[in-house]
């Protein structure tokens, strides 16, 4: 504030004296004024220069709001400039002078939107939402007019059809393939009022995206299930009870936060009250309200059908397969079609015992519905194999887990975590560690957030603040910084953060993106980490998850956080026994998900019907439980409109297809087996998308995957 008092003043006194001076002059010394106020706005935001912290993380406690929309101008104007001196050299196109001056391009732009766009996921407000809808047409805008720039695309095609005449490593080859094609996809090729169509397309999808994101959080946010009747809350665990008491002034209040609705659904005894945060959960942005999001879905089909059709496609799946391992919409099905025959009878098999314990209790007049599923389900599983997730939690004390999770990924590459209080964060909530690998070099720096809030939007994921490269001209490997973001459980008055076993093996999925992050060894940015195709990056998250029913991995930190009691070898038993429980239902709602996704997706002509009932059909031969009219997934389903899903939710079963395939390695060999994980980081983690998926899993794997792990694994063949 002094210095900008200061600017002033300086400005009043000689605007008065210029008054008096030759015009010259006075320009002159109007534009070392305004050079001076230019600079004194970059020096007070955060984002104008490169950060002067520890490993250059992002400074949270110096960014203020007011500070995103300049930097985001300026980060603009500053790539515009460097992409003007790219076309305007006039050398001969080089993969030096043109691919790689726009792979370096944009550095301050990315720097604040890498920021601004994860907060808006896990630390929004009202302000910085309102903020997104003017930052998310011009950022797409500018996209618009890098990928359409008639004159940059002409000097990369030059170097893309002369490739050969340039000694490129296969990074470089790798790096000016994934560029030209870029370009290519985002409308490069594009002439006259093809072009400006799909500028407004671009745009029209950005704000779309934006916009079903916010309504389903606001939605979300905006439920609360109020209960005043002790009575009503028969049958729930304690730990619920807390949680639902401390989020209340009066009585107890429930959401449909993940914490809050999933032990409702498992294990409250009224049936009418779990019917009513299901329809609370199901019918999500379907009511005639500010949130709905039924038209907002059509358009957002239409959309993309649109810009699909307009770059010569005939519909998304195709545009959008293409730069996927699985190629085209025919391998998408074949693998779903795979999957629902092997996994359907057991799957009406599962139903069927579920619902004979319900007519147990209830009488054979009784339908099982869907919200009834997880508590009979619950319930059975409790008498078939004596466990719930009640009696696992206390041994999943979160700081436990997250030992337990550390050390697993220290026993397997060496690796180390130390807290650091001192580097900046987002949130209370929020810790930041320094990762150290085997030599004891700077690794990485990992954010963990683990708690719901109103200000973050549902589900989990990985993201990162800051990619990992390394420079041409020197040794320096500028190392990356990783966030791993959740909803888990959180500690209560009474109680420490008590994980669900759904809950663990969530971190170990999350984690497992992490590594692929934390291992990132490539030269280029864009090549680097999770950059990899969407039906391979949940490879190293989904082979995590397979150490959850390990007894030595479950041994390193499963203790009871009131005795410290080990957890008991006949448990994990248990666990490892009650693992395929209900494993064939899990897979067909995921197949139902992919379904769904694909039949939005490989439509040929504009979609103007009732999203309900397309809904319906388009996943119909996925659904075991009966059908509820009033529910809607797709007006909810993030995935597939507001994600990097659309057109590629089947990556979750296609993935799972290869970590089981890939886990089996280490089964062989022992789970700890330092050449099996020093071969995985080697060739899956630290390789980012330098070479094709499949050229590197068989690098690690020595053969393609088959289906017959997965089935082996879930007990669906012998």
């Amino acid at each position: 504030m002094v210095a900008s008092i200061e600017v002033a003043i300086f400005f009043c006194n000689f605007a008065n004296y210029s008054l008096e001076k030759p015009t010259a002059m006075r320009k002159n010394i109007l534009t070392f004024i305004l050079l001076c106020f230019m600079n004194n706005l970059s020096s007070q935001n955060i984002f104008f220069e490169p950060y002067s912290t520890l490993h250059g993380v992002v400074p949270f406690n110096k960014i203020k709001t007011e500070d995103y929309q300049p930097a985001i101008n300026e980060g603009i104007r500053r790539q515009n400039a460097e992409i003007e001196a790219i076309i305007t050299n006039p050398e001969t196109p080089t993969f030096a002078n043109t691919v790689l001056a726009y792979e370096k391009s944009g550095e301050m732009l990315q720097r604040v939107s890498t920021v601004f766009g994860n907060l808006l996921s896990a630390e929004t407000n009202d302000e910085l939402q309102e903020l997104a809808k003017a930052i998310m047409p011009l950022m797409s805008e500018h996209a618009n007019n890098i990928s359409m720039n008639e004159k940059l695309f002409a000097r990369i095609k030059i170097v893309y059809e002369q490739r050969n005449k340039e000694a490129l490593s296969t990074e470089q080859q790798k790096l000016l393939e994934e560029v030209y094609n870029g370009f290519v996809r985002n409308g490069a090729n594009l002439q006259g009022e093809a072009k400006e169509k799909y500028r407004a397309l671009s745009k029209e999808l950005s704000l779309l995206t934006l916009q079903f994101s916010d309504n389903n959080l606001k939605e979300t946010n905006s439920y609360r299930m109020v209960i005043t009747d002790k009575s009503q809350l028969a049958g729930l665990p304690e730990s619920s009870i807390e949680a639902a008491k401390e989020a209340a002034t009066e009585g107890w209040i429930f959401t449909l936060q993940a914490p809050s609705y999933g032990p409702f659904m498992m294990y409250a005894d009224n049936r009418q009250l779990r019917r009513e945060l299901y329809m609370a959960y199901n019918t999500k942005c379907t009511h005639d309200n500010a949130y709905n999001n039924l038209e907002i879905v059509k358009k957002l089909v239409n959309v993309r059908l649109e810009i699909a059709r307009l770059l010569g496609y005939d519909n998304f799946a195709a545009y959008n397969l293409q730069e996927r391992m699985a190629q085209n919409s025919d391998a998408v099905y074949k693998l779903l079609n795979q999957l629902l025959e092997a996994y359907s009878p057991t799957a009406k098999q599962e139903y069927a015992e579920v619902q004979a314990l319900a007519h147990q209790e209830q009488g054979d007049s009784f339908t099982l519905m869907p919200w009834d599923w997880a508590y009979y389900s619950h319930k059975l599983k409790n008498k078939k194999f004596n466990i719930n997730d009640e009696m696992l939690r206390s041994y999943f004390e979160l700081s436990k887990v997250k030992e337990g999770v550390f050390g697993l990924a220290t026993r397997l590459y060496g690796i180390t975590f130390k807290k650091n209080p001192t580097i900046p964060v987002y949130h209370k909530d929020v810790d930041a560690y320094e990762v150290f690998d085997k030599d004891g070099k700077f690794l990485a720096v990992l954010y963990t957030d683990f708690h719901p809030r109103a200000s973050k939007r549902a589900g989990a994921w990985m993201t990162s603040y800051k990619g990992q490269w390394i420079s041409e001209n020197s040794d320096e490997n500028s190392r990356p910084h990783i966030s791993i973001v959740m909803n888990f459980t959180k500690p209560t008055a009474e109680k420490p953060a008590l994980l669900t076993f759904d809950e663990v093996e969530t971190f170990l999925h999350e984690f497992g993106h992490s590594l692929h992050g934390i291992f990132a060894n490539t030269t280029y940015e864009s090549l680097s980490g999770t950059n990899v195709y969407w039906d391979f990056v949940e490879l190293p998250s989904q082979i995590m998850e397979n150490f959850a029913i390990e007894k030595d991995f479950l041994h390193t930190f499963a203790r009871h956080y009131q005795t410290g009691e080990l957890i008991p070898d006949e448990l994990v038993q248990r666990i490892t026994d009650s693992a395929n429980f209900n494993v064939a239902n899990a897979c067909l709602r995921q197949v139902s998900f992919g379904l769904l996704d694909m039949g939005w997706y490989t439509r040929n002509t504009p979609f103007d019907g009732d999203v309900k009932t397309y809904e319906k059909k388009a996943w119909e031969k996925a659904q075991i439980l009966p059908v509820v009219e009033e529910a809607c997934m797709s007006t909810q389903f993030s995935h597939i409109f507001a994600g990097g899903y659309s057109a590629g939710y089947y990556s979750y079963k296609w993935a799972e297809v290869l970590d089981a395939d890939a886990f089996s390695l280490f089964k062989q060999k022992g789970i700890f087996n330092q050449e099996v994980a020093d071969s995985f980081r080697e060739n899956i983690l630290s390789k980012g998308g330098i070479e094709h998926p499949m050229t590197l899993y068989k690098r690690f794997r020595g053969q393609e995957p088959t289906i017959e792990a997965l089935l082996i694994r879930n007990g669906i063949r012998k």
